[in-house]
């Protein structure tokens, strides 16, 4: 398998762009996130156009690939961050034209992101970012319930030297300690990349797994359509999230139970409820496609064993 490929950290001053690639973004929360963006000390840019509205897209297919695109060749900015999340990332990827996208930036998102964190891992093979968003966690603010975690995104967009140590603040299903490359992300959106050209081998991985809204019969065919789909298969670990907004009608069992009971089989580490992706706590930031070490003891522990990010790019004036 070639290297991941990393992109270049963030510096004070580095300017941001911001892309809205699926739902319509509420204009309060997101002037919200870029204020806060802003006294992280980096320079947010949008453009109107991030606030469209065609049905439940933020705007066309057409529009939405095409800033996109921009983003990643622009410039004059140094990473790209997603609004929000919601539904229609997919739309774009039929149209993104990996020819174009030859040096990689950081992308931060999360939920409807996967499909495109996916597409980037199995085409170019880029690190990204697994994270909060401008209109959905950088609005709330740093340690604020539904906002962000401070300490694992600044780690994430400027650590080039080594790695670092998470705790998942969450529960031990399965007691243990595996290495892999951490991939996967919103369930969901994982599990619909299957049959796609940008579905994802996760032989060797510690793979993440979060989402909301969902019953718990519902997560468990996604977790058996997984098993069924060969994805569990050389599974070093699995690190779930809280899977908010997915109680179970009374007498009928829970998503714990049902994630207990047809990941069991696998014998690796399994952490339940960390505080990634969907969740009222404050989100932690995981890179996608780095080598990291799971302990499933305690609340859980991730280490990173490498960065997520190179050396920052140097500066350039004006830009496209």
């Amino acid at each position: 398998m070639p290297p991941p490929v990393k992109p270049p950290a963030l510096e004070r001053g580095a300017t941001i762009r911001i892309v809205a690639t699926s739902s319509p973004v509420e204009e309060a929360r997101l002037h919200r996130g870029c204020s806060e963006i802003e006294r992280l000390g980096y320079v947010p840019r949008w453009d109107p156009r991030v606030l469209a509205q065609q049905g439940f897209f933020a705007g066309s297919t057409e529009e939405r690939v095409a800033k996109l695109t921009s983003a990643f060749e622009e410039t004059s900015s140094e990473a790209v961050f997603c609004a929000r999340g919601g539904y229609g990332v997919n739309y774009l990827l039929d149209l993104l034209e990996t020819r174009r996208l030859k040096s990689p930036k950081i992308l931060l998102g999360y939920s409807d992101v996967t499909s495109l964190q996916a597409f980037l891992w199995r085409k170019r093979r880029w690190v990204t970012l697994y994270g909060p968003m401008v209109a959905t966690g950088f609005d709330a603010g740093p340690g604020a319930p539904c906002g962000y975690d401070p300490v694992s995104l600044s780690q994430a967009l400027s650590e080039t030297h080594q790695g670092w140590a998470l705790d998942l603040r969450g529960d031990i299903l399965y007691a243990g300690e595996a290495e892999g490359t951490l991939l996967g992300g919103c369930l969901t959106l994982f599990v619909s990349t299957l049959g796609t050209p940008w579905e994802v081998s996760t032989r060797g991985a510690l793979l993440l797994l979060e989402d909301r809204g969902m019953k718990p019969w519902q997560i468990d065919r996604a977790l058996v359509h997984l098993r069924q789909a060969g994805k569990f298969e050389g599974v070093r670990g699995v690190v779930l999230g809280e899977f908010p907004d997915c109680a179970p009608p009374p007498g009928s069992a829970s998503v714990r139970a049902v994630c207990e009971r047809v990941l069991e089989p696998l014998r690796i580490p399994v952490i339940w409820g960390a505080a990634v992706g969907h969740t009222a706590r404050p989100m932690l930031t995981i890179p996608l496609g780095v080598r990291a070490r799971l302990a499933a003891r305690g609340g859980g522990k991730l280490d990173l064993l490498e960065p997520a990010c190179s050396a920052p790019r140097p500066r350039r004036r004006g830009g496209k």
